[in-house]
């Protein structure tokens, strides 16, 4: 049976989305959690002004967080934004704007969420949001894609490096799921149909299935440097599949 028995948390991009149905799903396990978001508001306990691609802000953040928690056992580094652009027209300002956040901002905020574990001895572990992007090759998205496959590997780096602490690290890498940064995409004539069409469980994700994963992650004691897909198996779609093909028409095969 799995369970948390940490005391504390701390959760980036707290306020809403995944990231809020992360700090509900925490404090039903009787955890205290720190929403650390530039919005205000959300589920959490206490809540913390911060701007994850401002390294200051996220030093003062975390270090308040763990001094009013009393110590931090978990980390859900989650804050992130969009964007879309191609291949032969982004303007590099684009670029930046999405890697300071999704990459960079995810690098400092598990830098100090891993010193201020470390520092109460106690051990625990963190959990980094990746994508379904970083695992197939979505147009529109480059910019994105590349910055959660970096987050991949960074938590397969940081598990190494952290583990003879007692901290796991590990990814998630939710599928298209409804949150407010979803509802752009969703918008799009037709969007969510084609992708609950390619997706086997026949449905868009919502943020508290990803809460559900984020939360195994946090408590299985002998799994780190991996990154789950919770994408309701979007991403299992093969570029050879022949149109029409399901199970059924396979079984008249």
């Amino acid at each position: 049976m799995l369970n948390l028995d940490g005391r504390t948390a701390v959760v980036t991009g707290g306020a809403s989305g995944i990231g809020a149905a992360v700090c509900t799903a925490l404090q039903k396990e009787g955890v205290r959690v720190a929403s650390l978001d530039l919005q205000p508001g959300g589920p959490a306990d206490l809540t913390y002004e911060c701007d994850v691609s401002d390294e200051a802000s996220v030093a003062q953040a975390v270090a308040a967080a763990a001094a009013d928690l009393g110590g931090v056992d978990y980390a859900f580094v989650n804050a992130g934004i969009a964007g879309m652009g191609s291949v032969l027209t982004m303007p590099m300002e684009e670029w930046d704007r999405v890697v300071a956040v999704n990459f960079r901002g995810a690098f400092m905020t598990l830098q100090h969420a891993a010193r201020a574990i470390k520092a109460t001895g106690r051990g625990g572990a963190i959990v980094v949001t990746a994508s379904s992007a970083a695992i197939v090759a979505d147009m529109g998205f480059v910019h994105y894609s590349m910055a959660k496959i970096g987050v991949s590997h960074m938590t397969r780096v940081a598990a190494r490096e952290l583990g003879p602490f007692g901290i796991r690290v590990n990814a998630i890498a939710p599928g298209p799921t409804r949150t407010p940064m979803f509802e752009g995409a969703e918008a799009i004539p037709d969007f969510a149909d084609a992708v609950i069409s390619r997706t086997p469980l026949g449905r868009l994700g919502e943020a508290e299935d990803i809460a559900e994963a984020v939360l195994a992650l946090l408590a299985l004691r002998w799994v780190t440097g991996q990154t789950l897909a919770a994408d309701g198996g979007v991403t299992l779609a093969a570029g050879t599949d022949m149109p029409g093909l399901t199970g059924e028409t396979l079984a008249q095969w």
